[in-house]
């Protein structure tokens, strides 16, 4: 009977522990927000939790009758980077001088915590003198509301041309890239920007490397749908593939009948970030025959874990180029994930020599280490050898 007794008690402690363990949660509550906010808006947690989605119903907050919000989730164990929007980064929180809030910090150090946050301004509600355009001359916007016949929707498409190009007569290659609104204008930027046309001058003036760069805006609340083809069920997803169809069947051939480009494979790449990363290594092996070089920037592979599989059970050319880089900063599941993609394309016959793989220590995912890291990618899959 004690044996029995005990046996039970240890069961009932162990459990004990488990449901603490799994009810660890934090409640957000925005205690003030600007006097003008519409009263009708719904604020959304964006934050590495969910891939930066500044509009996921699954994080909205709840406006309670006291006028304060409130959203209560899973805390996790890793650290949270997150900020507060109105459904776009464009209603993102910033400094009363309109300048973009800094990414928020929180770490759980109890099983049951409540963050209390004030918010100070909202980016659209002033054009702020400190939030300037930082776009070169040479970076335009091909179309403000570019047809997406895959996708039944436009978008906003950008295009950087080098230096020399109203004057050379020379052919191009071309680099499609994701996440228009982050790369070229900081103005746009929701946490600053990649700078690829400074980056691009500078390496045309210093190495006589160039390209023209065409990316087209994400689409907000659309973004987590169309860089991955597969659905998640907690953050959405399935529209990948018409999106990767429209780079390759609607805007590259807008691109090479419009500008002087070098349209074969192996001047023509796809690069991007997290989202942006996994949808350019599936975008390199379902259109082997367009994209012949991948950036392959710190990628979310964890949100579709069906891209192993794909890739496992679909050729890869032995001739594509591939940059795969992260940093250490960036998760605990980030590094892993990315060295368990290196192995494979490997296996699948990639050469060694066609892949740069490159962990940084310092690396964080933000557009910063992007920014910083972008030349040397850009270098290695487009320089003279």
């Amino acid at each position: 009977m004690k044996n029995s007794f005990r046996t039970k008690l240890m069961t009932l402690l162990l459990l004990g522990v488990g449901v603490q363990t799994a009810l660890a949660q934090v409640t957000f509550e925005v205690t003030k927000v600007p006097a003008k906010t519409p009263a009708q808006d719904t604020l959304f947690l964006a934050g590495n939790h969910n891939n930066w989605n500044p509009r996921n119903k699954a994080h909205s907050f709840k406006k309670a009758a006291n006028g304060r919000y409130y959203l209560t989730m899973p805390s996790g164990k890793e650290e949270l980077e997150y900020k507060i929007t109105r459904g776009s980064w464009a209603t993102g929180e910033a400094f009363t001088n309109g300048v973009a809030k800094n990414n928020r910090i929180y770490l759980a150090k109890k099983p049951i915590d409540t963050v209390r946050l004030e918010i100070e301004s909202w980016s659209d509600f002033h054009d702020s003198p400190d939030k300037v355009h930082t776009a070169s001359a040479n970076v335009k916007i091909l179309s403000n509301e570019f047809w997406m016949p895959q996708l039944n929707r436009s978008r906003r498409v950008w295009i950087y041309l080098p230096p020399d190009y109203a004057t050379s007569g020379k052919k191009y290659p071309v680099l499609y890239m994701h996440d228009g609104q982050n790369l070229f204008d900081a103005f746009y930027g929701f946490s600053g920007e990649w700078g690829i046309d400074e980056s691009m001058d500078k390496l045309f003036q210093e190495k006589g490397l160039s390209a023209i760069i065409v990316a087209p805006d994400n689409g907000g609340d659309q973004r987590m749908n169309e860089y991955t083809p597969w659905k998640n069920e907690k953050y959405g997803g399935g529209q990948g593939e018409a999106y990767v169809d429209f780079l390759a069947y609607t805007l590259k051939p807008y691109i090479d009948a419009h500008y002087r480009t070098m349209p074969e494979k192996k001047y023509t790449g796809v690069a991007g970030s997290s989202m942006g990363g996994l949808i350019s290594l599936y975008a390199a092996i379902k259109h082997p025959s367009v994209f012949g070089k991948a950036g392959v920037f710190s990628p979310a592979f964890w949100v579709s874990p069906e891209v192993y599989d794909y890739v496992s059970k679909n050729k890869v050319p032995k001739d594509l180029k591939v940059v795969m880089l992260a940093g250490e900063k960036e998760g605990k599941d980030m590094v892993p994930d990315m060295a368990r993609m290196r192995d494979l394309l490997l296996q699948k016959g990639l050469k060694k020599k066609n892949l740069q793989y490159e962990v940084h220590a310092d690396g964080e995912h933000k557009e910063s280490f992007w920014q910083r890291e972008f030349p040397d990618g850009f270098t290695w899959l487009f320089g003279k050898k």
